[in-house]
């Protein structure tokens, strides 16, 4: 098993929100992405962050937005699309809708809106 996936989210989302808000973006901006990933309400994301779920624990109570499969690009030197264990590419799916938001792109291209990618 992969060591990231025995981690709590609750760890990591503070490196998260510093990022973005080092790039002037907040950490509504980043829940929101969170919600539109996973299928989450905000009590689902504040229970998975309070009882410090793992990101396995985490994406495996995630309904995943049907349009996720549109994320591609590269996160740490791998295209998120080629990543082969479905949880990997999961977390990949979150970093690199960070990066993209830490990027400054608007958050409806960030969202797959259909008239964004259009």
């Amino acid at each position: 098993m992969t060591r990231i996936f025995g981690t709590s989210v609750a760890a990591v989302y503070p490196l998260y929100v510093a990022k973005l808000e080092r790039k002037g973006r907040t950490r509504e901006e980043l829940d929101e992405v969170i919600r539109w990933l996973t299928g989450f309400d905000d009590d689902e994301l504040r229970r998975h962050l309070d009882t410090e779920s793992t990101f396995e624990e985490f994406f495996a109570d995630a309904r995943l937005n049907q349009n996720a499969t549109l994320i591609r690009g590269v996160v740490c030197g791998v295209r998120v699309e080629d990543v082969e264990d479905p949880l990997m590419q999961r977390i990949r799916y979150l970093d690199k809708l960070v990066d993209e938001l830490a990027r400054g792109k608007a958050m409806a291209k960030v969202l797959r809106t259909p008239s964004a990618t259009a």
